[in-house]
């Protein structure tokens, strides 16, 4: 007779940027590989929620009422003890936070596991070495935590895969009064929360408009309230020709418009791995981040990246003032990706 996994239910602490709760479903899919009956529900900041629901391996998401940077210890104990009788048996805990880390342990979820973090003994009680040379990938230290302690990643880890609704994108056109396209659609991008040290020129962007628009194609520029000025300065130099969706769209919108689209290019940002994760064609412009550590996890994506002496710096602002490591990623070359 063969033994096989007993049905769990698995609590996963989500990280709280969009980028990198996409590259969590890589762990969500590993763990149903592992064990089918499994149930996950994921507790993340209410911004992610949209992600979490386009993916299928997730029973649900909860919504974590703390702010950003608030570390609220009674309010996440409280919080952590109205799920005692959820029946969780495992909780993964995705961010390096202590605070991150209360809430599972106030919840008596037997099995926590996670990386050590800061400091966080007792608190996590299934500590996994973060061996930074090992698992250079963001997406490889996530799936990581989904193993059995000491188990080695597999060569081919599963991308993300989100399932984008159709009908909600044409909703989403119809109630700001935008037809839909009888052509083919370019995605830009050109946002990056992070800092502008990651943000190509609005005009290099312009210019794979402009390109795009005189091939027939439909432009829609998408972003964020902070990302208003330069997707309205984008749309300027093209003349008001592209369909400037920034800060019009929630996120759950703005996945399911970009799975009209044809292609995209877009900074390293969460759009980035959201279009990677809709199996767009994709071009991805790196500066001052890691090509290497988050990828966009898709074969239909070409990276640019000039791996310049100073790159990557991580910083938000260019240290040297002059932004080499994008400057010099030539609209052309982008293009060139494109058609």
């Amino acid at each position: 007779m063969l033994n096989t996994p007993s049905p769990s239910k698995i609590l996963v602490l989500g990280p709280a940027w969009v980028g990198d709760m996409v590259l969590a479903q890589s762990l969500f899919k590993v763990l149903k590989q592992q064990n089918p009956d499994c149930m996950i529900d994921v507790a993340a900041p209410g911004w992610t929620l949209p992600l979490i629901e386009r993916m299928p391996e997730v029973n649900k998401g909860i919504a974590l009422p703390f702010k950003h940077g608030q570390f609220s210890l009674f309010d996440r104990i409280k919080f952590g003890k109205s799920l005692r009788h959820d029946g969780y048996t495992q909780a993964i805990i995705l961010t390096n936070s202590f605070k991150s880390a209360i809430l599972p342990f106030a919840a008596n979820i037997p099995q926590r596991t996670s990386f050590l973090g800061e400091m966080r003994y007792g608190l996590i009680n299934d500590v996994r070495q973060l061996d930074k040379i090992r698992l250079p990938r963001t997406v490889d230290r996530f799936v990581t935590l989904g193993l059995k302690k000491n188990l080695p990643l597999a060569d081919a880890i599963p991308n993300p895969s989100l399932i984008a609704n159709k009908d909600n994108a044409r909703a989403t056109l119809q109630k700001l009064g935008i037809a839909s396209p009888n052509s083919q659609i370019l995605g830009l991008c050109p946002g990056a929360e992070y800092g502008e040290a990651k943000r190509w020129p609005p005009e290099y962007f312009a210019e794979v408009a402009r390109d795009a628009l005189n091939k027939g194609w439909k432009v829609w520029l998408f972003g964020s309230d902070k990302d208003i000025p330069v997707t309205s300065t984008i749309n300027q130099l093209t003349y008001n020709q592209c369909v400037n969706f920034g800060g019009k769209t929630k996120l759950g919108e703005a996945i399911d418009l970009m799975s009209l689209c044809d292609a995209v290019v877009s900074n390293d940002s969460g759009l980035m791995h959201v279009a990677a994760a809709l199996h767009k064609k994709l071009v991805a412009i790196y500066g001052s981040s890691d090509p290497h550590h988050t990828p966009p996890m898709s074969s239909n994506a070409v990276i640019e990246y000039l791996g310049l002496e100073c790159s990557p710096c991580f910083q938000r602002v260019c240290p040297l003032q002059h932004l080499n490591c994008l400057n010099h990623i030539q609209p052309t070359s982008v293009i060139s990706h494109l058609h």
